[in-house]
């Protein structure tokens, strides 16, 4: 089904969704398409390519930071634009190494640097994300500052100072806004 065929729409008290604008079979695929960030899990790495994200034995490196590795030269071409920068932040931090959620969240902030429009933002954007802080307890939000400070730390050598950053990109409003894409 193309974009076209779905709608966004607001329910009160539960936020944004999206529906058919048509019938639907059981089983049919509605909506397929990049996702704006992802990582893979610390478990997955070297096992899995970066990019195109197959079951490899055969993994090439990174040069650089030795995290990410790819399929062959292809795939490294291809990822480089989004790992360019996080190479440099995973190289700074070594020996250390950053949760999954981190790195994410770090993606996220390059992309939004970047204004680089993702395919999958034609139905909602980054920014259409809702972060219901609100709804947060007291402990989630002292998590989720303390995965902020760790993010600063980790882009240290990419961001020196989070003041200059556009008021959009808030590391904190980041996470809470992960929090609600994955079920944190």
């Amino acid at each position: 089904m193309e974009a076209a065929a779905l709608e966004r729409f607001h329910s009160p008290g539960k936020g944004s969704g999206l529906r058919s604008r048509r019938s639907v079979r059981p089983g049919e695929l509605l909506y397929r398409d990049v996702p704006f960030a992802y990582v893979l899990s610390k478990q997955q790495l070297g096992s899995v390519c970066e990019r195109c994200l197959r079951r490899n034995e055969n993994l090439h490196r990174c040069s650089q930071c030795k995290v990410a590795k790819y399929c062959g030269r292809s795939c490294q071409k291809e990822a480089w634009l989004d790992h360019k920068q996080e190479c440099k932040c995973l190289k700074s931090i070594e020996p250390n190494f950053p949760p999954d959620s981190v790195r994410l969240a770090g993606r996220i902030v390059f992309k939004l640097l970047r204004q680089s429009v993702c395919p999958s933002e034609r139905l909602y954007s980054f920014s259409d994300l809702q972060s219901n802080t609100e709804r947060l307890s007291e402990e989630m939000k002292d998590g989720l500052r303390h995965l902020a400070q760790t993010l600063q730390l980790y882009l240290k050598t990419e961001i020196q100072d989070e003041s200059q950053l556009p008021p959009a990109i808030d590391f904190f409003q980041i996470f809470t806004k992960m929090r609600w894409m994955r079920g944190m």
